[in-house]
């Protein structure tokens, strides 16, 4: 009996010692999953970022507000053509500046900003009386990139006067009229021939319209700030 009872105890405990190595064999693999996982996880959220991989830090740039004031002049290039017989008000015009605009040694406003406006006034020639005449001014100007609201006084012309020209072409008229009258009626036909001389020079000069005003892309004009101008610059 001791024998039987000594048998059954030893396989008992080889029974039981394959069931653990079985139960650990099958554990095995799943707690090496677990370690790799969180190893790799871990090690992803706390790996340093290598300076050699990173890109190189571009600087940001230092604004510095500078303000122009009021009654600056700007020397302007017309961009567009503006025309006493042709525009129309409130027909956009551009220019740009031709020579920087610089306040305490710092240049402002750029040579080549560009300056908007509209037509305010333009009048064609009359036949009988009225010079012809154009006005403009500026509200906006874009420089380093950005735009601004500007208050600017406006800029006119009037075209020439045709009085001396007008006078010439009524004496010329007379003139021919007289001669005219001299060789066919002596003395009386030269005063008849006057009067009508004059009054064709006359007629003529009311039928011809006077000068118009004309600026081209590329005409210099200026004019002023109305009211300061704060712009923003690199420092």
């Amino acid at each position: 009996m001791t024998w039987r009872f000594d048998v059954m105890k030893w396989a008992c405990i080889v029974g039981l010692t394959f069931v653990v190595a079985a139960c650990n064999g099958a554990k095995a693999p799943e707690n090496s999953t677990a370690f790799d996982t969180t190893g790799t996880a871990a090690g992803a959220a706390t790996a340093p970022i290598s300076a050699e991989t990173s890109g190189p830090v571009t600087p940001v740039a230092r604004l510095t507000e500078v303000t122009i004031p009021s009654g600056t002049t700007l020397r302007l290039a017309l961009a567009s053509a503006v025309n006493s017989d042709t525009s129309r008000v409130e027909e956009p015009v551009r220019a740009t500046l031709r020579s920087p605009v610089t306040i305490n040694g710092q240049v402002a406003l750029p040579a080549g900003s560009e300056v908007m406006g509209v037509v305010t006034d333009a009048e064609g020639s009359g036949r009988v009386k009225g010079r012809a005449r154009v006005a403009f001014r500026f509200n906006s100007v874009r420089a380093n990139g950005e735009r601004y609201d500007i208050k600017t006084s406006s800029y006119s012309q009037m075209a020439a006067a045709t009085k001396k020209k007008d006078a010439e072409k009524i004496a010329i008229g007379a003139g021919a009229g007289a001669a005219l009258g001299a060789i066919l009626g002596g003395g009386s036909g030269a005063a008849k021939g006057a009067a009508i001389g004059g009054a064709g020079g006359t007629g003529v000069v009311l039928a011809t319209k006077g000068n118009e005003v004309h600026l081209g892309p590329g005409a210099a004009i200026a004019t002023r700030l109305t009211a300061p101008l704060t712009v923003r610059i690199r420092s």
